[in-house]
């Protein structure tokens, strides 16, 4: 099973414009990004996937793997997807190019879940963690996810679900942290099928999985990622580091 990591890197943000090109500890918060995926020592190749020749020259001229995207993209799903169309892999996973301190564990516990699915049932594996504070729930910025017995994902949504109609049910709530694994084949079906209501509706494009069909097993972690989306975080970063 060959097993590779890809990190879409756009280089234009709304939030914090060309933060992966920021500086961080004397080397660019892609090029920390990369060399963190590298290190975990899980994959047999990692790749940047880019729109933009200054990430692409980044991460080459320091020795690393980048492949140039051909289109324009709405999501980093559409990109990972066009970049490993002609590659010979078998799961692929979405690395978050802002997020330059990579946990191992989790991501090994993405890939136990195809390691153990001999059948080839699953399609997607994602993680996710317990929230309990009711802003936390109520915060239509964390995604939600709700799971069946087995852990596989029933629906995403940025509202409160369950709907808490009885407070003393038990129910535990869910945030979806966006780190997928894939079976190639599915990204290429994500890829190429278009999208429908239920993702036009919350902007999730986890959902164009499950309204076509796919299983996406779900992952309990208690790691929380640190990403870089302000120049706050970056700054915080660069303590850490």
């Amino acid at each position: 099973m060959k097993i590779i990591a890809v990190i879409p890197a756009r280089y234009a943000s709304t939030r914090f414009h060309a933060k992966l090109m920021q500086d961080l500890g004397g080397k660019t918060v892609i090029t920390r990004t990369y060399e963190a995926a590298v290190s975990t020592h899980l994959f047999d190749d990692v790749f940047v996937a880019t729109d933009s020749d200054l990430i692409f020259n980044e991460i080459v001229s320091n020795g690393g793997k980048a492949i140039m995207s051909k289109k324009e993209h709405e999501s980093g799903s559409d990109r990972i997807a066009e970049a490993v169309e002609d590659l010979d892999v078998d799961i692929v996973v979405n690395v978050q190019g802002d997020e330059p301190f990579i946990n191992k564990e989790p991501l090994e516990k993405l890939l136990d879940v195809f390691r153990n699915d001999t059948s080839h049932q699953i399609d997607l594996a994602s993680l996710m963690r317990e929230i309990k504070d009711k802003e936390e729930i109520a915060n239509p910025n964390n995604v939600k996810v709700i799971v069946d017995q087995s852990g596989l994902a029933l629906y995403f949504s940025r509202s409160v679900i369950p709907y808490p109609r009885d407070e003393n049910a038990g129910v535990r709530y869910f945030q979806h942290i966006g780190i997928y694994a894939f079976r190639k084949p599915a990204l290429l079906d994500f890829y190429s099928l278009p999208m429908k209501s239920l993702e036009a509706s919350e902007k999730l494009e986890q959902l164009r999985y499950l309204e076509y069909g796919k299983k996406i097993k779900m992952v309990e972690t208690t790691h929380v990622g640190i990403g870089i989306d302000t120049a706050e975080d970056l700054e915080k970063a660069r303590k850490l580091v």
